[in-house]
């Protein structure tokens, strides 16, 4: 590496799965960090070695529960205080991102406020990935390094071999997303169109446009309750759909997501290891980030380019 000084890699207690896998890729050792828990539930953390100097960077994806982003934030704060050099927060999974506006009176921005509390603990950086919502990079007022899950799923697609194939949005809100596959795999786009009773709760849902003998694929960047999808994918199998596939870049899977899943008419449901899946769902299959994330913080510690990790 042609950077000064040295970086070591710490990794929350929910993320150590995935911390290890980016230091396999990267050849360095995951660093020792104690997290010590009191019986009302607070806990303090502390670094293990010296990072005194060190460029740092931090892997914890904010998922449920809040445990796991008041954990980053300790590590942050213990780091700052340790005379780290910098602090990068490597967060895969940047949780609270689908409140990024009020879309209705008295109601909180919690990704502007989880983007706010992470800069007053002291990050420098922010490496993540498939943003619930692209302008959330505006919330930081430091550098953000957004990847994209379509360097792992656009090669998996593409090995499928599937003839006749058809991208598909699961709402409006997503054809951004879906548009750019189609387009870079010169293949139709459909969209489903759903209206809700309230969240996690679809009450009708209709497929504009031709399904019929196609092999669908479904883009999302996460799968929640898995309602939106599995519905999806029965409605197109009643339209004449050959196979329906989902792609995800985050797996919360909230319960019943995963029983939803295995009985739908779903071929398969690929995701990332950006959130730990642990549930048994023969139909879940699940793609590694960690060499993404590892040449990422290769190439921002040697101050090099990673325009080339974005294939769209």
């Amino acid at each position: 590496m042609n950077g000064t000084g040295s970086f070591k890699v710490f990794s929350g207690t929910n993320s150590q799965y995935l911390g290890e896998k980016i230091c396999a890729s990267l050849g360095v050792p995951l660093g020792k960090m104690n997290i010590q828990h009191f019986a009302d539930g607070e806990f303090s953390v502390s670094y293990e070695e010296s990072i005194r100097g060190d460029i740092v960077y931090l892997i914890q994806s904010t998922f449920p529960n809040s445990d796991n982003l008041m954990e980053l934030l300790l590590m942050v704060d213990a780091a700052k205080r340790a005379s780290a050099e910098k602090i990068i927060a490597v967060i895969p999974y940047f949780g609270w991102a689908r409140q990024d506006r009020k879309d209705k009176p008295r109601v909180s921005i919690g990704a502007k406020l989880i983007a706010d509390l992470l800069s007053v603990a002291g990050i420098e950086r922010l490496i993540t990935m498939d943003l619930h919502a692209d302008q959330i990079q505006g919330f930081f007022d430091v550098p953000v390094d957004h990847l994209y899950a379509s360097t792992i799923f656009i090669p998996y697609i593409k090995s499928l071999n599937l003839d006749n194939l058809v991208i598909a949005a699961p709402d409006v809100g997503g054809s951004k997303r879906a548009n750019t596959y189609s387009k870079f795999l010169d293949v139709p786009m459909v969209l489903c169109h759903k209206t809700r009773e309230k969240a996690n709760v679809v009450s009708e849902m209709r497929i504009i446009g031709d399904v019929k003998d196609k092999n669908v694929v479904l883009i999302d960047d996460m799968v929640d309750t898995g309602g939106t999808i599995t519905k999806a994918a029965d409605l197109m199998i009643r339209d004449g759909a050959k196979s329906v596939r989902a792609i995800a870049s985050h797996c919360v899977m909230s319960e019943p997501a995963s029983e939803r899943v295995n009985n739908s008419c779903l071929t398969e449901l690929i995701m990332t290891d950006s959130i730990p899946y642990t549930k048994d769902c023969p139909k879940v299959k699940i793609l590694s980030i960690a060499d993404l994330f590892a040449d990422t913080i290769e190439r921002v510690f040697d101050h090099r380019s990673i325009s080339s990790q974005y294939l769209i």
